[in-house]
């Protein structure tokens, strides 16, 4: 009788639609992984290219709900607890600190060998940071659940698409000169996320009597000021001119930070808030379980030269934004059937385009970032200069790719919620509004086989505020939509006789 080869062991991956989570998926399954991916919104993950591959299996599930773990870990060998509240107001630490518990608890319960989980870096015998302390914390709470856990500290993680990188980078390019805080001098060992994915994968196969935390870091300590002079030198820039002044405390650097680059103040705050530390690893232990490279870890250049060249080939996996939460699993949808979210306005407009639908698309999916909103472009920069004042996104988070989109993308202040190949981009607004908004670009055919564009901009108005919201901002509709309406449709035209419009390709959902 022929011996049957053993099942290979199944993990768990919480936080799988994050910017660490999505990227430890394919790494899993080439290291011989099966992997259960559990997201509380699993049609986020539907454009994900590992997303059919053999060995995956998508869950729906919340980590700080009992009965959805309890689901998700039932024969689960190791479960990864990528989580964290970053960004989503004064009580994320109430709020992880819960998640924890809950995990950690629903982990002991179902019999999971081990929890796998990354945190911060931090130093020890001093005053940390409430964010800082919080990722502490979260480690604290696994290591004391009962279930053998691995908690991975790192400082500044190195990989395009990653919060830090994108701080460092926008900070660097933008500011050739600069007058700066005194973090500036703190000393820092990041890491590189293809290290980190390293030290990742490798912890799922330790012993079960290892139960601790080991820091993590690259081969090279830097002060930030240090990491911006090489970071210019990688990048052909010249050297920065970099002024340093005790007169800028974390918060106002936060909201210097979120006014340059595409981080907004809510997760700015907290990073600037880690840099007020020296974070450098006191201990290199991980390497008794997971053996470092032989060619070594990636140092500083070689890291800021991999990601830049990612971005520059528009090969960015995934992009701190794909973490920012996609609205409560609660929040209506304006596709419901009968709409159950109380009051809706709706601003419906369309019109006749002389082209076809692929040249339409064409120009609706490659909308937003670079591309422009097609509207009236000093009203749309104002009122993202106005959404980051008050620490939102505003229109610096750009796109992930110049023409592809795919649902869960951060778009300038939106999100993509809904993409259907030539017919349909729903987007929801992740602007600091008093209610939910959206816009629609439909892309149909009438009765007579013309191209038709439709556009519909929805709020659901949370109070009063809400409802005056909508009546303060309804007047200028007509400049902003209503030249939206007409520049779209004149693309759409102009790209149809340019031949432009075999742009478009059959995505992955079609595909």
């Amino acid at each position: 009788m022929a011996a049957t080869s053993p099942s290979p062991k199944l993990v768990l991956v919480s936080g799988v639609t994050g910017y660490i989570g999505g990227r430890l998926v394919p790494e899993l399954l080439k290291a011989g992984y099966a992997v259960r991916a559990m997201a509380r919104r699993p049609e986020r993950l539907r454009d994900q290219p590992w997303r059919e591959a053999e060995g995956v299996e998508v869950v729906k599930g919340d980590a700080s709900d009992a009965d959805s773990l309890a689901s998700a870990m039932e024969g689960v060998d190791v479960a990864y607890y990528l989580i964290h509240s970053l960004g989503t107001g004064p009580d994320f630490a109430a709020r992880d600190r819960h998640t924890a518990r809950t995990f950690a608890e629903a982990a002991r319960r179902a019999g999971v060998g081990r929890i796998v989980y990354l945190g911060g870096l931090y130093p020890g015998g001093e005053r940390l940071s409430e964010h800082l302390a919080s990722r502490k914390e979260v480690g604290d709470i696994l290591l004391a659940s009962g279930v053998p856990a691995t908690v991975l500290q790192a400082a500044v993680i190195l990989g395009s698409g990653s919060a830090s990188f994108e701080m460092l980078r926008y900070l660097t390019e933008r500011l050739p000169v600069m007058v700066t805080p005194k973090w500036l001098g703190s000393r820092i060992q990041p890491i590189a996320v293809r290290d980190v994915l390293l030290y990742l994968v490798g912890s799922a196969s330790m012993p079960a009597d290892v139960n601790r935390a080991f820091d993590i870091g690259g081969p090279d300590v830097l002060t930030y000021r240090e990491m911006m002079q090489r970071y210019a030198a990688v990048a052909g820039l010249k050297p920065r001119r970099i002024i340093p002044t005790p007169l800028l405390s974390p918060s106002l650097s936060s909201h210097w930070v979120g006014l340059v680059t595409p981080v907004p103040n809510s997760i700015a705050r907290p990073l600037v808030d880690s840099l007020v530390h020296d974070v450098v690893c006191e201990e290199h232990d991980i390497a008794r379980y997971v053996p470092d490279p032989p060619e070594g870890l990636v140092g500083f250049d070689r890291a800021v030269e991999l990601a830049l060249t990612k971005v520059r080939d528009l090969d960015v996996a995934t992009r701190w934004s794909s973490a920012v939460p996609l609205g409560a699993p609660s929040d209506p949808l304006p596709s419901d059937p009968d709409w159950a979210g109380g009051s809706l306005y709706t601003d419906d407009r369309s019109s006749v385009v002389r082209a076809s639908r692929e040249a339409l698309w064409s120009v609706i999916e490659g909308i937003g970032g670079d591309n422009g909103w097609y509207s009236w472009r000093l009203g749309w920069v104002a009122r993202g200069l106005m959404d980051r004042l008050f620490g939102g996104p505003g229109l610096r988070r750009g796109r992930r790719h110049p023409q592809d989109l795919a649902v869960g993308d951060a778009l300038d202040w939106w999100r993509v919620e809904e993409i259907e190949d030539l017919h349909l981009l729903r987007l929801r607004a992740e602007m600091r509004l008093p209610g939910l908004a959206w816009l629609e670009l439909i892309a149909e055919e009438d009765q007579q086989g013309r191209t038709v564009f439709r556009q519909r901009a929805l709020f659901h108005p949370r109070g009063l505020a809400g409802h005056a919201y909508w009546a303060a901002v309804y007047p200028f509709h007509g400049i902003v939509f209503g030249g939206m309406q007409k520049n779209i449709a004149k693309a759409a035209e102009e790209a149809e006789r340019s031949g432009a419009q075999a742009r478009w390709r059959p995505s992955r959902k079609a595909s």
